[in-house]
């Protein structure tokens, strides 16, 4: 599965967004205690989607957060 450097959709598994951008694993980290759990230890290979709806988290707004970090490390990468 290919992926785009800022495209972050609901149907991509946690396991699959922290792989492709590593520095998202601190926004799923943040979420760790509204859903009572560690989400990188129990929900890895659960969808962002059914992530959200499993711990009663908003969805876009969780995108957001994590389209925001990456597109940060896109926008400080040197073009060569």
């Amino acid at each position: 599965m290919k992926h785009k450097t800022g495209k972050i959709h609901p149907d991509m598994t946690i396991l699959d967004v922290i792989s492709h951008f590593r520095e998202t694993e601190h926004i799923f980290r943040e979420y760790d205690k509204h859903a009572g759990t560690c989400i990188c230890c129990n929900a890895l290979f659960d969808t962002i989607r059914e992530l959200s709806e499993r711990y009663n988290l908003d969805l876009i707004e969780l995108l957001g957060k994590l389209e925001a970090t990456v597109n940060a490390r896109t926008e400080k990468t040197p073009i060569r």
